[in-house]
């Protein structure tokens, strides 16, 4: 690293967001740790988002490699990149782009018998899957651990994110209305979960980097505490064909 970015090179580069925020919140944002489930579209861009933002840590989780199919929308791959594990690959563009930013890979799916490793002492959680029953182990285990979870999704052109907080009055499960609700994640529920998400689902490069955009930006409220955040059963939902579609509603 050269050596002008050595000492208060951290607080250069966050300097043009600091009349947003005082340096006491930064600071917090600066000693967190946050969790990014998924790295390709939506985790991508909160990725670079959080790294260029002045988190401090990231847990980066992934098992997936590089395919041309990913180069439409997935911002941190490149051609040189096809092939390669996507969580590695983002550790070392979060090293890139923000060296203070520590970061812990693991390479490998979620399931019931990792997510307590995976997610444990961190202060958020963030949903870049593209899966429900993924999603229902990583939320249930967060809302048990009293993490909020930052949840987002697309189809196509559309987007939604809102946020789980260990208090929501409504759980992931029970907001979406999943088969799951209430019920043990047994060999029948996970079958019924597997069939809510089916097929390859269209997207195009700009909806999920939006909405890797707003989850890290909805992080950054979390920790620092500025502005509101969108805590379910708010939910924030959009159709890139229909500008005027941009709407908050309740579930």
């Amino acid at each position: 690293m050269p050596t002008r970015y050595i000492g208060d090179g951290y607080w250069e580069i966050a300097s043009r967001q600091m009349s947003i925020v005082t340096r006491s919140e930064q600071e917090r944002f600066k000693d967190a740790k946050i969790t990014v489930i998924g790295c390709g579209g939506i985790g991508g861009e909160t990725i670079e988002m959080l790294a260029r933002m002045g988190v401090g840590e990231l847990v980066l989780v992934d098992k997936d490699t590089y395919d041309l199919s990913n180069l439409n929308r997935q911002t941190l791959a490149t051609i040189s990149d096809l092939g390669l594990v996507k969580s590695s690959v983002a550790a070392e563009k979060v090293r890139l782009i923000n060296p203070y930013v520590k970061t812990t890979q693991f390479n490998e799916h979620i399931d019931q018998t990792n997510i307590d490793n995976v997610i444990e002492d961190s202060d958020i959680v963030i949903d870049a899957l593209d899966n429900v029953l993924t999603r229902v182990i990583v939320s249930r285990k967060a809302r048990e651990m009293k993490i909020p979870y930052v949840h987002g999704a697309i189809h196509g052109t559309m987007g939604q994110i809102t946020v789980f907080l260990p208090d929501s009055a409504k759980t992931y499960e029970e907001m979406f209305n999943l088969p799951s609700t209430g019920k043990e994640l047994d060999d029948e529920t996970i079958c019924e979960l597997k069939n809510v998400t089916s097929g390859v689902p269209p997207v195009i490069g700009p909806t999920p980097n939006l909405i890797g955009c707003l989850e890290a930006f909805e992080a950054y409220k979390i920790i620092t505490g500025v502005g509101k955040v969108t805590v379910a059963p708010e939910i924030l939902t959009f159709d890139l064909l229909d500008l005027g579609s941009f709407s908050l509603d309740e579930l």
